[in-house]
């Protein structure tokens, strides 16, 4: 006897709130070094966790350095992401960004603006752009999610 089994459809409601805000930081400075700059300028706790791991067609791997800060303000995090590898990105489309800072806030508690204006009074920052996760087309991006 055959067994009918009922497909129940479960539909998941996705908001704002479950996207994260990117900003792009360019910067000549290395990863570590800019992150102790970050937590000292917003003040954060970011610390270096297992990094982004790629591969490509070829089998050739590639490590995206990852720091992370959950202490902070309830419901808030921040990750930095290396957006480059040697001569290889994390995100294609974005060849001129060298790091990715991305805030996960389900509490809407953070300041989009104000993060950004103290990121652009870092010494060495030479730049700072809000990207859009909704509307960013790269097949990497659910690495950062």
């Amino acid at each position: 006897m055959k067994n009918s089994r009922k497909i129940t459809k479960i539909h998941l409601h996705i908001n704002d709130q479950d996207f994260p805000i990117i900003i792009g930081i360019v910067s000549p400075d290395p990863d570590y070094k800019l992150s102790l700059k970050l937590n000292k300028k917003l003040t954060i706790s970011l610390k270096n966790i297992s990094p982004v791991e790629l591969r490509d067609k070829d089998g050739n791997e590639f490590l995206f350095s990852k720091f992370s800060d959950t202490t902070g303000v309830p419901d808030s995090s921040y990750q930095l992401i290396s957006n480059r590898s040697g001569n290889n990105f994390l995100l294609k489309k974005l060849k001129n960004i060298d790091h990715l800072l991305l805030l996960h806030d389900t509490g809407k508690s953070l300041e989009l603006e104000q993060i950004m204006s103290l990121i652009r009074e870092i010494d060495t920052v030479t730049g700072v752009f809000y990207f859009d996760f909704k509307t960013l087309r790269d097949k990497n991006l659910r690495y950062l999610a």
